[in-house]
């Protein structure tokens, strides 16, 4: 199998990751804060060095273009490759069951496919970063869509930003006390429960409408502090996105124009 650099540009991270020897398992993974533009693109150069292929490929999945864009001009040149772009030049690998006119985001696709090809069975697929999102994936590997939610700091900015007197707090597991007893662990301990609990009612209407419990598979930035220790969450995995790109090369899915008649 082909090498395989793969590169998720986030809201508020890059994820970078190779796949040297097939796309179950991962060599070596980082995420970097999009605000170290620098920083990501000298990580890629060096994870490029790393490959031992000459016929190695750089693919990257993107839902913020304003990085993305320059990013993968600045690779592009830095590496002397062309970049493989996935909604672009190959498709996720999942099939789905959404309205026609839904613009769904390449990185909650890829996650979905990832979590199917290792289960071969129906999940649930969250994904707990910048933004929150609760996917379904059933037992035939179709995509079924889910919630979309505020992510935790960004709940947090948005009380600072619609009062007057709520302070700016930045996201931390609140302490353990039952009650909040100052500003800013109400709302943490908000944030943090509000979460949870929207994660946990997801999946009881998921169960309900699939008639069992599916596997539940957790990823970003945010859901080792919030989703690690949950009942209810079967596994937490950060590199869900990298190992959705790694899949969509390997099947080569082409987003090809429909023939004229």
């Amino acid at each position: 199998m082909t090498a395989i650099l793969a590169i998720s540009v986030g809201n508020s991270r890059t994820q970078i990751g190779r796949f040297q020897d097939g796309i179950e398992e991962i060599d070596a993974s980082e995420h970097i804060a999009n605000t170290q533009f620098d920083t990501i693109v000298e990580r890629i150069a060096h994870q490029w060095e790393q490959l031992a292929d000459d016929e190695a490929v750089v693919a990257m999945a993107s839902v913020n273009d304003a990085v993305a864009k320059p990013l993968e001009a600045r690779i592009g040149a830095r590496l002397n490759v062309d970049v493989t772009r996935i909604g672009r030049d190959i498709l996720p690998a999942i099939s789905t069951r959404l309205d026609p006119s839904a613009k769904t985001g390449v990185d909650r696709l890829l996650s979905a496919s990832a979590a199917y090809a290792r289960l071969k069975q129906a999940c649930v697929v969250i994904d707990v970063g910048t933004a929150i999102t609760i996917d379904f994936v059933d037992g035939e590997g179709t995509y079924h869509g889910g919630v979309i939610a505020p992510g935790a700091q960004m709940q947090l900015d948005a009380l600072h930003a619609h009062t007057d007197a709520l302070p700016p707090v930045t996201f931390a597991l609140p302490t353990d006390e039952p009650f909040g007893r100052n500003t800013e662990q109400a709302m943490l301990q908000g944030v943090f429960f509000g979460v949870r609990g929207l994660v946990q009612r997801m999946i009881e209407r998921y169960a309900d409408s699939l008639g069992t419990f599916p596997i539940v598979v957790a990823t970003g930035g945010d859901a080792p502090l919030i989703l690690e220790n949950e009942d209810f969450v079967d596994r937490v995995v950060p590199d869900l996105v990298l190992m959705g790109i790694a899949i969509a090369v390997t099947a080569g899915f082409v987003d090809e124009p429909a023939e004229e008649t």
